[in-house]
């Protein structure tokens, strides 16, 4: 499967609120979505056809609220971004 095909897929099973074609404009939130509450299929399939580097843009401009601390701790360590008890804080909603 290819990139393109894997977000359509992704965009409709796991960004259920918006349309496909809605979902696709931003891929980085789709990711985000499998990286958070995927399952491990797709999680294996996402590692596959995306590459490192690029979840890790995904995981280092989460929003607040994309990631669950158990996701936001898992995807620091497997991606290398973090030590053990030194995982940076979720990110936070800031008003103004």
């Amino acid at each position: 499967m290819n990139r393109a095909e894997m977000l359509e897929q992704f965009a409709s099973r796991y960004i259920w609120w918006k349309t496909p074609a809605e979902a696709l404009e931003r891929p980085e939130r789709i990711m985000a979505q499998v990286m958070d509450i995927g399952d491990y299929s797709d999680v294996q399939l996402l590692t596959q056809v995306v590459p490192e580097s690029e979840l890790k843009e995904v995981l280092l401009h989460a929003e607040a609220g994309q990631l669950s601390p158990r996701s936001w701790h898992y995807w620091h360590y497997r991606l290398g971004l973090a030590q053990p008890d030194q995982v940076p804080p979720l990110p936070v909603r800031k008003f103004a």
